[in-house]
């Protein structure tokens, strides 16, 4: 008689593409991820036993919450954005940064301003061409924070004011998910709404599949990581886990203007990015690869100075120590709005966590010495 087959571990069918969608298209500013963590925990509920959201709004899910053997994967739900500082009395509206938004590609880009009475579309403006070329200076004004601003129709305060607007206020850009040739994706904010979509499909193919784990797994979403790893730094606190598997997007390197004696060679469609550096446990990192050989998913390896630059940093060092690893996938255009990856890649990262979750138990030797 055949042995039974098991439930294929398909990837992005129509129910996670259309959450992919839904959570790529929805702005989740930092400070402010609460809509985003509605959608990612509404998805993820049916596959875990438990959930919570810690007071600065890390959400996690729990499969095996009274195990005392604890392993997450993370991911981080903020996204980069604008604030309004400062509202001239012609009704322009200036800004200060939320984390590290890229101000060279801020020009003519639309936005939504999050005020009072709700979203306000607005745009960047800019100088016409004519007006540049013609203004007697040796070169072409740059993009700066301090000479940036957003028309959003008004003008003059008051009528800013009554569109409720207010200082503080956030500003995100409108761009959404889209599809290009060849299988690549592209939006804004997969940096890092990819990491949160990946690690709610692990749990789905976990429950999709009926699969017991010996240990308690945390499936976290984190806020903040964007101005310091905070919300990571928090919760890590909070759960004291045993292993922390986290996810994050790294630099496709092979487009122009990338050197890749700094930034390793690394390429959309060639699998997750595995990294070397202090806060990546060795013996961790060793069973990744080992267990990407043994189910034949491609990687690819880089090395980091001294810190990853990921929520990684935060786990790591948090309590007592928590052996870390960081599985990265390739992103072309970080911080604009047409950050690209490929589908492959989402497909080999997520096989690679649930392949690397089924193969941990409470007695994995993790010790170095």
């Amino acid at each position: 008689m055949a042995a039974k087959k098991e439930k294929s571990t398909s990837f992005l069918n129509d129910k996670s593409m259309s959450f992919l969608k839904e959570y790529i298209n929805n702005a989740s500013p930092v400070g402010f991820e609460a809509s985003g963590q509605r959608i990612w925990l509404n998805y993820l509920k049916s596959f875990v036993d438990t959930t919570f959201v810690d007071p600065y709004g890390t959400a996690v899910g729990v499969i095996n919450p009274d195990a005392p053997f604890k392993v997450v994967i993370e991911a981080h739900a903020d996204e980069i954005s604008w604030f309004v500082n400062y509202i001239t009395p012609e009704g322009l509206l200036y800004l200060k940064r939320n984390g590290g938004v890229d101000h060279q590609v801020a020009p003519a880009q639309r936005v939504f301003i999050h005020g009072k009475k709700g979203f306000v579309p607005a745009v960047f403006g800019w100088p016409a061409i004519h007006t540049r070329l013609s203004n007697n200076e040796n070169k072409e004004p740059q993009p700066k924070v301090e000479n940036l601003f957003l028309d959003c129709g008004a003008r003059n305060r008051k009528e800013v004011e009554e569109l409720g607007i207010h200082i503080g206020a956030v500003v995100t850009y409108q761009e959404g998910f889209a599809e290009l040739a060849h299988d690549y994706y592209i939006g804004r904010a997969f940096d890092n709404r990819v990491g949160g979509f990946m690690i709610a499909e692990v749990a789905r193919l976990l429950k999709e599949n009926k699969k017991k784990l010996p240990y308690g797994l945390y499936i976290v979403n984190a806020v903040q990581e964007e101005i310091g790893l905070r919300g990571a730094e928090m919760i890590a606190r909070r759960i004291k886990p045993n292993i922390a598997i986290i996810t994050d997007v790294t630099h496709d390197t092979t487009t122009p203007m990338v050197n890749k004696i700094i930034e390793g060679d690394i390429a959309c469609g060639k699998g997750p990015s595995l990294a070397f550096g202090p806060a990546v446990h060795n013996k961790l990192l060793q069973v990744v690869q080992d267990v990407a050989e043994k189910s034949s998913i491609p990687v690819q390896l880089r090395a980091v100075s001294r810190s990853t630059g990921t929520d990684t940093d935060s786990f790591a060092y948090a309590n007592d120590g928590c052996p870390s690893v960081l599985i990265s996938i390739p992103l072309r255009y970080m911080h604009t709005t047409v950050e690209m990856l490929h589908k492959s890649d989402i497909e080999n990262t997520i096989k690679l966590m649930y392949e690397t979750v089924l193969t941990l138990t409470p007695k994995t030797n993790l010790n170095y010495l």
